[in-house]
């Protein structure tokens, strides 16, 4: 019966973030024309850090029941599953490549910072076991850099020293003159709402993710980097969709790229939230698997905004599918 119910919660909550997300990228496309910080910042700080947040509950509260892998193969699970919904909206966009289409300084440092916030906590996994108050140093560490990141994006939006050489079908990211005419206090209105439900479903993904663990055979790591994992990516796959499908293809990119480095926090927030040590020193190799995986996705993404591809899918999109699929069924078998 608790089976049953986990099962049914899990696709209510998919349900309830497929149409949240839908409504979240209108919302946060208009926002960025509205203040001025671009498509690529709005995708990396508002949409992409929103909708993680069903993620970084879910993480938080299995770290808080104890349960190390299933909370950190949650969250780089989700880098993993978010890199590929890339490659998937890729497949929806028939003008061109979209990482070609989308070329933007910003997105491409984020991925930059992402391998390096990634980097940190595989030296944490294998470096010395200390801890102060039962946190990991680099726990504090990993914010410290994520906000530098962010601080670096800014400027690279505001000042860049180099532009994508512009083709036929880039598409630049220039604001809506119709967004002057909107309330801004509406839109932060609107946009803290659909905040709040996309968090709240983040609850009863974790404790049904629990369940299915305790009912089935399944260990922490593939129900943490394949299955609750995905449910709490929807919104970024609906979210990238429906932002292609308005030609709004740097925050399509950026959400992606800026939900997935800010999904590396979810790490420092389960550390904290795990009393028994480290967190870092509390998983096995299949968790540190996923993590060199989510790496290697990121690294092909990188190539891909830096080769830009002109037409089609392109060599990143069909290596990523190609890397998330096989990485799966390494997983699936070996656990």
């Amino acid at each position: 019966m608790a089976l049953g119910l986990s099962i049914a919660a899990f696709a209510a909550c998919a349900l309830i973030l497929i149409v949240v997300g839908t409504r979240f990228t209108r919302v946060v496309d208009r926002l960025a024309d509205r203040t001025g910080i671009g498509e690529a910042v709005a995708g990396a700080l508002l949409l992409g850090a929103t909708t993680s947040l069903p993620g970084l509950i879910t993480t938080i509260v299995a770290a808080a029941e104890g349960e190390a892998e299933l909370a950190i193969s949650n969250a780089f699970g989700g880098i993993a599953a978010q890199t590929m919904f890339l490659a998937l909206a890729d497949l929806l966009y028939r003008r061109a490549n979209l990482e070609h289409a989308a070329a933007s300084l910003p997105n491409l440092l984020q991925t930059m910072v992402l391998i390096a916030l990634i980097a940190l906590v595989l030296i944490a996994t294998s470096g010395p076991q200390f801890t102060i108050f039962a946190v990991h140093p680099l726990t504090l560490l990993l914010p410290i850099a994520y906000l530098y990141g962010l601080h670096l994006t800014r400027k690279t939006h505001e000042s860049p020293m180099w532009r994508p050489k512009r083709t036929t079908e880039t598409r630049l990211d220039l604001p809506d003159t119709r967004a002057t005419l909107e309330s801004l206090a509406r839109l932060w209105r609107s946009f803290l709402i659909l905040a709040a439900v996309v968090a709240l479903t983040g609850f009863v993904v974790a404790h049904a993710g629990l369940t299915i663990m305790a009912e089935t055979n399944l260990s922490g790591t593939l129900v943490g980097g394949f299955i609750t994992s995905i449910i709490t990516s929807l919104p970024e796959l609906v979210t990238v969709i429906a932002a292609v499908r308005a030609g709004a293809l740097t925050l399509a990119v950026g959400d992606i790229i800026g939900g997935n480095t800010f999904d590396v926090l979810f790490v420092a927030a389960g550390d904290i939230a795990f009393r028994e040590g480290s967190i870092y020193h509390a998983v096995g190799d299949s968790t540190i698997f996923i993590l060199a995986l989510t790496a290697l996705l990121t690294s092909v993404l990188a190539a891909g905004l830096i080769y830009r591809e002109k037409q089609g899918i392109g060599f990143e999109g069909l290596a990523i599918l190609g890397i998330y699929a096989a990485g799966f069924m390494v997983l699936f078998f070996a656990g």
